[in-house]
């Protein structure tokens, strides 16, 4: 597949990429972009949930009412799970939610995650670019001369960018990232995406097999 590298104003420059079939032309599996996903969502929880139990909860061991002649149940603790602000049975306890996929599995997810969006027409190529200063309203135009301003999408940069990274970090639609740290589930959150010229080769060389 070639796609026409754009510039910051949306113009095309006249040179044009020819994506890796190795990396952007696989046949998508469903099953391991799930795994790389959960594994991903998951290793992002804290595990720091905690209720407390009947033997934590901080209330008196008094006898609440005598043994016999009252009708009801024997329960002798307020304690009890029974009573309102009583301990809870079986509750969560903090815990390591971490995964693991081997590392053929991972990058088999993200190829097949970027072949879906090659095979979407989802992908946009530009120059490598930057600014003087940080400025949110210069980078707002670039999404707006790629007609991008209003979609959900995933910027990659080939390298660390400052000036880019601040410039993005107001606009919620727009995730700006260096190539090498993309996953599987960054790529698949976002409905186009948006590679510059350095980042794709970046991808290519991370990704690709001889």
């Amino acid at each position: 597949m070639e796609l026409n590298v754009l510039n910051i104003n949306g113009q095309e420059t006249g040179r044009k990429v020819t994506l890796d079939a190795s990396v952007f032309g696989v046949e998508p599996n469903d099953h391991v972009i799930y795994l790389d996903v959960k594994r991903y969502l998951a290793n992002k929880r804290q595990g720091t949930h905690k209720t407390k139990e009947r033997a934590e909860v901080a209330y008196s061991t008094r006898k609440l009412f005598r043994q016999k002649g009252t009708g009801g149940a024997r329960r002798g603790s307020i304690k009890s799970p029974l009573l309102r602000g009583g301990g809870t049975v079986f509750g969560p306890r903090p815990r390591d939610y971490e995964q693991k996929v081997n590392k053929k599995v991972k990058r088999l997810a993200r190829v097949s995650a970027l072949s879906k969006k090659a095979q979407a027409n989802a992908i946009v190529v530009v120059e490598d670019f930057s600014f003087d200063t940080p400025k949110t309203k210069q980078f707002a135009g670039v999404l707006k001369a790629l007609q991008l301003n209003d979609v959900k999408s995933l910027m990659l940069l080939g390298g660390l960018n400052e000036t880019i990274l601040k410039s993005s970090r107001n606009i919620p639609a727009v995730n700006v990232m260096q190539a090498e740290d993309v996953s599987t589930y960054n790529i698949m959150n976002a409905k186009q995406l948006v590679l510059t010229e350095s980042a794709l080769t970046m991808l290519t060389d991370l990704l690709g097999r001889e």
